[in-house]
């Protein structure tokens, strides 16, 4: 399973173990007779029905999808909820590192997981404020020397009891050896050391991007030790997610327009299989077919007002995909400025 959290020990052995067995050994020489058994040891994970782990297992309840990654906060919010217990009994409770590593897609949940354990680091009495900075590289490199360490300290320190979260942290090392990007990674690494426990790090981009990001640099692995693996979401995901985003808003997706749904994302998953935004790509959607829907209704109700169903109703006719012009200014917004 991806997203493994170095503090809570390899699974890979446990994973290799055999099944849970009996193991009969008739022993003639034992005096007793008796059959002796043994069965390995496996562990069992064991999620809480009450207490303050509700709160948060409610908040992911919310996210559709994402096991792995809901099984990792768990495993976070074990430790630290163990930590506390052990320093009230008086035991060494040795401060962990939480700096993380995000990868996946765009749309994949990253963002919101994010803001969810700044919440949960919080409340566990980890971090001051509990509040996220999201930033990009832009935010973060400079046009002089001198710029970037100045820029790239002023967030840290607006970080300071919160979480820092980098998209696209790759971006960082993409200039070379002269680039100020390298600048903004110095003083990341710095900072993690200057500001211990005062503040989260999480770097998040594509999966291939971000794992060449950690090869290049040789000390970045080590000082993140949580990594979460966000993988696309499925077909039926998808429009699981979109039937609920279109509740939040008080809409209602009709079965033939998740039909027509459907049609769209296989086709946008057909035609940008790398470029795809998963969740992203279903609000924009959504978006755009409440707003097909206001303009139908206008239309169709030119001199009165549509009942409470038909403002509520989203038809396959108000489902429809993005204009070829916003499609190719999306996608060179992705591929970053041209190069002549």
């Amino acid at each position: 399973m991806n997203g493994r959290m170095g503090v809570a020990g390899s699974r890979s052995a446990a994973n290799a173990r055999p099944s849970r067995q009996i193991n009969v050994i008739l022993r003639s020489n034992d005096s007793a007779g008796a059959a002796t058994t043994s069965a390995p040891f496996e562990p069992i994970k064991t999620i809480p029905n009450s207490g303050p782990w509700l709160e948060w297992q409610r908040e992911l309840d919310k996210m559709v999808g994402l096991d792995s990654v809901k099984e990792l906060v768990f495993e976070i919010y074990a430790l630290l909820q163990i930590a506390q217990m052990r320093g009230e009994a008086g035991l060494h409770s040795e401060a962990h590192v939480y700096h993380m590593i995000f990868k996946g897609n765009p749309g994949t949940g990253k963002t919101t997981v994010a803001r969810l354990l700044a919440k949960l680091f919080q409340g566990m009495g980890l971090l001051s404020k509990g509040h996220l900075i999201e930033v990009e590289r832009a935010d973060l490199v400079g046009e002089y020397i001198g710029h970037t360490a100045q820029k790239t300290r002023d967030l840290v320190k607006k970080a300071l009891g919160g979480v820092l979260f980098i998209d696209e942290a790759y971006s960082l090392a993409r200039g070379g050896e002269k680039d100020f990007g390298k600048e903004a990674i110095d003083t990341l690494v710095k900072a993690m050391e200057d500001y211990k426990n005062q503040f989260v790090l999480i770097l998040a981009g594509y999966t291939v991007e971000i794992d060449f990001f950690l090869m290049t640099n040789p000390g970045l692995p080590s000082r993140f030790p949580i990594q979460m693996e966000f993988p696309d979401y499925t077909l039926d995901q998808l429009i699981q997610i979109a039937v609920g985003m279109a509740k939040e808003r008080d809409y209602t997706l009709l079965p033939q327009s998740l039909v027509k749904l459907r049609q769209l994302i296989v086709q946008e998953k057909g035609e940008s299989p790398f470029h795809f935004s998963n969740a992203r790509f279903v609000r924009n959607a959504l978006e755009r077919a409440i707003r097909n829907q206001a303009v139908r209704l206008l239309s169709q109700y030119p001199e009165g007002s549509p009942g409470r169903q038909e403002l509520m109703s989203l038809r396959p006719e108000d489902l429809r995909a993005a204009a070829p012009s916003t499609a190719a200014a999306s996608a060179a917004a992705f591929a970053g400025p041209s190069i002549l």
